[in-house]
């Protein structure tokens, strides 16, 4: 491998929303770049997200409070949390890693890491899409959370002042103020929240494809091909894939829920698990809502796109072997029409189940190699893909281009969880 020949070469694997904004991040920086994903642009978990920028979650998944209320959400038949029985004993490490993390002290660093990145993310987000001519994209949606028991107050109450105090805007409505704001719901309400400030993207899949547009359109190259291995050089990284071997200077490493196999092929262990997300899309009442609406007590979030009323709810721990488990889209189907003042079209819906990246800790990994320094990471970041691509796209690009990053990355390093197995720890070295 010649180093004249791949110093200007970098290669994304991965081509969901992490990747095609980190790809043309790194367009900007003047690399020549490839992006390697065997399903191509859009194809996994990107594209069938909510749609919401979820910047108001900067708590992390694993809490004290969250630990209390596990069990009754996995017994609830139509509860947010599934926990799949045969898979179970393969969960166990990552779920005593995952409980370990509700200590006080490890939730409020986690608290403070993601507030970081969620306050950067629609600004970045603004010049990813203003760069590419595409900023009717970002819609300035605003965002209800609602209550449908009155027994919920106390708990809004304490979410508003706790959001209030980290600087978000936030609004307290009553049931008919509510209606007011969104006459598309039931009128089993009590109270809820607004967010003035909250965005949303017209379609999740459009985006992830205008971004693989814009990038092929000034010179990048998307292959659709699985990256099986890395093998790391002094002047490179060699991609091994079932089409053959690929040379380049510099490789992101942006595959979701698969970005661990390759993490470990090069002598890190990286506790990711699967988060199996379920939707529905409604594709004749994309104007059934005005803004997105989240249920507090359903933990499902509805947003209107121009495909449809997009349904998003479960966190299922199952993997990435398991086939969807059908039941899932018949509760959506069911807080659907709980929720919605019109509940009809349910049946016309399109059912979707994708793959998030979620490690212990609810912080995603933006990082470079300790012992590598052309290979760097940008993945694991569970519910807050979409909401944080555009501003992991700055970071990663930053560590690839040898400057500072925006942001102080070490909340998010790779190494966090444990040493790499089988490697002596170097200093880093400045990247070409």
């Amino acid at each position: 491998m010649n180093q004249a020949d791949t110093g200007t070469r970098a290669a994304v694997v991965g081509a969901g929303v992490v990747g095609m904004t980190a790809a043309l991040a790194l367009q900007q920086r003047g690399l020549s770049v490839t992006v390697l994903d065997p399903q191509g642009p859009g194809g996994g978990a990107s594209s069938g997200n909510a749609g919401f920028l979820a910047t108001e979650l900067i708590d992390p998944l694993s809490t004290p409070a969250m630990l209390r209320k596990a069990p009754r959400l996995w017994l609830d038949p139509h509860g947010a949390v599934a926990l799949p029985l045969r898979y179970v004993p393969r969960l166990l490490p990552w779920l005593a890693r995952f409980i370990s993390a509700a200590r006080s002290t490890q939730v409020t660093q986690g608290r403070q890491a993601l507030a970081t990145l969620n306050g950067a993310a629609v600004a970045a987000w603004r010049r990813c899409l203003i760069d590419i001519g595409a900023e009717e994209e970002l819609v300035a949606s605003g965002y209800l959370l609602i209550w449908e028991s009155g027994k919920g107050r106390a708990e809004a109450r304490r979410h508003m002042e706790h959001l209030q105090r980290w600087g978000h805007e936030v609004e307290w409505l009553e049931a008919e103020q509510i209606r007011a704001r969104e006459p598309g719901l039931s009128g089993r309400l009590s109270h809820g929240l607004y967010f003035p400030g909250a965005h949303q993207v017209r379609d999740p899949l459009v985006l992830v494809r205008r971004l693989a547009q814009a990038f092929e359109a000034r010179g990048g190259e998307i292959r659709r091909a699985r990256v099986e291995r890395l093998v790391p050089a002094p002047d490179g990284v060699t991609l091994k894939t079932a089409e053959g071997n690929l040379a380049f200077g510099q490789v992101v490493v942006a595959a979701g829920a698969w970005s661990h196999h390759l993490a470990r092929g090069v002598g890190l262990d990286v506790p990711l698990e699967t988060e199996r997300g379920y939707h529905l899309t409604l594709p004749r009442r994309g104007q059934a809502l005005r803004q997105p609406v989240g249920s507090a007590e359903r933990r499902c979030v509805m947003t209107p796109m121009s495909c449809g009323l997009r349904v998003v709810g479960f966190t299922e721990l199952g993997g990435l072997s398991l086939a969807p488990i059908k039941r899932r889209y018949a509760s959506l189907r069911r807080h659907t029409g709980r929720l919605l003042a019109d509940a009809t079209g349910l049946d016309a819906s399109t059912e979707w189940m994708g793959f998030r990246p979620t490690l212990p800790d609810s912080l995603p990994v933006i990082d470079t190699h300790p012992d590598y320094p052309r290979i760097h990471f940008a993945f694991g970041h569970q519910h807050l893909g979409l909401t944080q691509a555009a501003i992991t796209a700055e970071l990663v690009t930053a560590l690839v281009s040898g400057t500072t990053p925006a942001l102080e990355l070490a909340p998010y390093r790779v190494t966090r969880f444990q040493r790499p197995m089988g490697q002596t720890q170097v200093a880093r070295q400045p990247t070409a």
